[in-house]
């Protein structure tokens, strides 16, 4: 195994941890702002487990790639290193596109509309920060051939979407019971953790994050955003 090509690798994996902590601190802040509006956090159960998940995937690139000697595979990494770029311009896009409303965990801000922007108003990609989460869990190891990490990262976040999405759809649940709303049928995406469904309408009288009155949408109504740990 080239000592280079692991020392460039150690440095892609520290980025995506530096990239982890800047969720934090964006999640923290915009936690905050939601629940200065009266946001209700639902699912407190499962997130320590998505934290411990997201911090094992980056130990588990290094401690695989490093003690078990995984090549540099060329005609797989670089493909691979590709798909770990695409997918944070992705999450960073779920982001942008819910502002102040997304976040690491589940969290309910009651009247505010759904989020119909940026990837959002993709019908065709129902949970888009969670294929971010899906693509970068199985690309990162593969860039040093880390196949075993790779697995079981995708195994282990494929159950705890499971808990995920039934979370946020007992979140929304709660967030149409609420007097004045009325919803469609079909679950939308979350994210690392956003809150979403079908078009919905909750009661309050001001504008959103965005300036826009509310109104019934068809994606997102909530916080949203594992990357990382959301």
């Amino acid at each position: 195994m080239s000592q280079g090509t692991l020392f460039w690798y150690l440095l892609l994996v520290l980025l995506v941890g530096a990239e982890r902590l800047a969720e934090l601190v964006v999640a923290r802040r915009n936690a905050r702002w939601s629940l200065a509006r009266g946001g209700r956090v639902f699912g407190r159960g499962h997130y320590p487990w998505m934290v411990a998940l997201h911090t094992g995937l980056l130990a588990g690139c290094l401690l695989e790639a490093g003690l078990a000697q995984r090549p540099f595979v060329p005609a797989l990494g670089w493909p691979m290193l590709v798909l770990v770029a695409a997918s944070q311009g992705l999450r960073w896009w779920c982001i942008t596109a819910l502002g102040p409303r997304w976040n690491t965990e589940v969290i309910v801000v009651p009247g505010l509309p759904l989020v119909t922007r940026g990837p959002y108003r993709l019908r065709w990609l129902r949970h888009p920060n969670y294929v971010a989460v899906a693509v970068e869990g199985a690309a990162l190891p593969l860039v040093h051939d880390a196949w075993v990490t790779a697995l079981a990262f995708t195994v282990l976040n494929a159950a705890l979407m499971v808990v995920r999405i039934r979370c946020e759809e007992t979140a929304m649940a709660w967030a149409t019971s609420l007097p004045g709303t009325s919803a469609g049928a079909a679950p939308g995406d979350g994210g690392a953790a956003a809150t979403a469904g079908a078009p919905v309408t909750l009661p309050g009288p001001g504008p959103d994050a965005a300036g826009e009155p509310p109104k019934s949408r068809d994606r997102r109504q909530s916080s949203g955003g594992p990357g990382g740990a959301g």
